[in-house]
């Protein structure tokens, strides 16, 4: 049955879908490499950069919200290195050969934080209720494919379809899928709840102080429903500003571990260099990040499908992987990341032509110097600061006039997900199926409001639409295929967003912090498991 379900996943979760774990028994997890007893007690040091705007992930929260809420709420599943399915607070599940009812058997004895049970009725209530409400990428797939949800008593919850979806399977991580008490927020103001700021959840780490500016302090939740884990005894997610500073606390051993992302990419080689720091780039198998600009197509000049095209080929993507983001990552061909299932190797790809963008200007007919734009500056450290300047300098050159805005992470967020903005870069995971991760930022029915990670630039193609929806509703992977491969051709020459970079994000560790990376989500996981070896 394992190797059935493999195959199955692996082809797109076409016509075995039927099969894949027909049987209800979940899949073992992947043995550990790991000392033969663990240690237990101590405080790991991290970095959360930039500091987040909140912490509860069932907001369709950042990257760094969901770094930190990772190990207080929990999914149903985890995702293997391979994407497959692993338990989590669900024990086993099937899925009828239809593809249309899901049937989870939940774990038992799980409490929440503040001692109250966690039941199916908190799924149910989750996943049917608020999710569907507040994450605006979850509630994408769950208002179109869900038909019902419910719980059968205490500890098993059935989730019936509209139509067959192969990725839904994908989405039960707990960035995608959170598990939110129900006592806490049924019948109240989801974004003026004041859990919100006390978080409650069902993981490893509870939440004991935010000190802005400086400091997020979680500690070892004593009733976990995982027998004699979590190790560590306290998670300390340190707020520094300053990349360089950054550098300093992790080669001082006040941090022990660095997040893509957490230092300038010029300081990694360096820092990997130190005896008794492991590297790694595992952990992103889900996530594949893929970093592009967004051009606000709503008004001139980007309204415009020349200028948008102009933009592509003004561009030296290979010149932002190497000298911008020093070799960590890969020019992007196209919406898909390489890695992302459906991938089309034969995307016609815009290479780098400032002779052609600066015709394609003056075939637009449009006279760019008389629209001033604005960069809103993704706040993400050095890297994007250099790609704004340097996205400003050759767009000056096709003869715009741009000028630079700089806000946090919670400024940039609202601004970017309420379309406040002209050019702005971003990136986004795609979690493993373009039904899931990439199809959000493109479709003409999530051009809505409220977070940067739907389709904010304001792209509309019914050809595209329907084409997203040959893509996820078919069982066949062969009919996958087809219609995802034009789409892949079909956003590259219309410039439904300006892409860049394949995105790789290294994990750098002391030695003796053990179990960091163990899922396709690396370092969003619980860390349960995560000591630190005092030997």
């Amino acid at each position: 049955m394992q190797s059935v379900a493999r195959r199955a996943l692996r082809r797109g979760f076409c016509c075995a879908l039927a099969a894949f774990m027909a049987t209800g028994t979940a899949l073992p997890e992947p043995a550990q490499a790991q000392t033969p007893t663990p240690v237990r007690g101590g405080t790991l040091s991290l970095i959360v950069q930039p500091e987040p705007p909140l912490l509860v992930s069932a907001f369709n929260a950042p990257a760094p919200a969901q770094y930190v809420a990772g190990k207080i709420y929990q999914g149903l599943l985890r995702y293997g290195p391979d994407l497959m399915p692993q338990p989590e607070l669900a024990q086993s599940w099937t899925i009828s050969p239809d593809g249309l009812t899901y049937t989870f058997q939940l774990a038992s004895g799980v409490k929440w934080h503040d001692g109250k049970p966690f039941t199916a009725a908190d799924a149910a209530f989750s996943i049917g209720t608020m999710l569907p409400e507040v994450h605006v990428r979850t509630r994408a797939v769950l208002n179109k494919y869900m038909a019902s949800v419910r719980a059968v008593g205490d500890h098993q919850l059935e989730i019936k379809l509209k139509e067959p979806f192969p990725p839904f399977i994908m989405m039960f991580e707990t960035g995608t899928m959170p598990m939110m008490p129900r006592h806490l927020y049924e019948g109240r103001d989801y974004h003026k709840n004041p859990a919100n700021q006390q978080p409650v959840g069902t993981g490893p780490f509870m939440f004991k102080e935010w000190k802005k500016g400086a400091y997020i302090k979680l500690v070892r939740n004593p009733d976990y429903w995982k027998k004699g884990l979590p190790y560590l005894d306290e998670l300390v997610f340190n707020v520094i500003p300053d990349s360089a500073s950054r550098a300093v606390a992790f080669e001082r051993g006040d941090v022990q571990v660095l997040r893509g992302g957490d230092v300038d990419n010029v300081d990694v080689k360096r820092l990997r260099a130190i005896p008794g720091v492991d590297y790694t780039t595992r952990g992103w198998e889900l996530f594949s990040p893929l970093a592009y600009i967004m051009l606000n197509q709503r008004k001139p000049p980007f309204d415009n499908l020349k200028v948008r095209q102009a933009v592509m080929h003004a561009l030296n993507r290979q010149l932002i992987a190497d000298n911008i983001f020093f070799g960590q990552g890969k020019p992007a061909t196209g919406p898909f990341a390489s890695a992302t299932r459906f991938y089309e190797r034969d995307t016609p790809v815009f290479e780098f032509n400032l002779k052609k963008a600066r015709a394609l200007i003056e075939e637009s007919g449009v006279e760019v110097g008389r629209y001033p734009v604005k960069i809103l500056a993704l706040p993400y450290g050095a890297n994007w600061e250099r790609l704004d300047e340097y996205v400003r300098q050759m767009l000056e050159g096709l003869g715009l006039k741009v000028s630079i805005e700089s806000t946090d992470a919670g400024g940039w967020a609202g601004r970017a997900g309420n379309w406040d903005f002209d050019i702005s870069a971003n990136y986004t995971f795609q979690f493993g199926d373009p039904a899931l991760g990439v199809e959000r930022l493109y479709r003409s029915s999530n051009i809505v409001k409220g977070s940067p990670y739907a389709n904010v630039q304001g792209y509309s193609n019914p050809k595209a639409d329907a084409l997203w929806q040959r893509g996820g509703s078919t069982l066949d992977a062969a009919e996958r295929q087809r219609a995802y491969s034009e789409l892949q051709k079909l956003l590259t020459q219309e410039v439904a967003n300006v892409y860049l970079l394949e995105l790789e994000f290294p994990t750098l560790s002391r030695a003796n912090v053990k179990n960091l990376v163990t899922t396709a989500i690396g370092l969003n996981e619980s860390f349960d498991k995560v000591y630190i070896d005092k030997k």
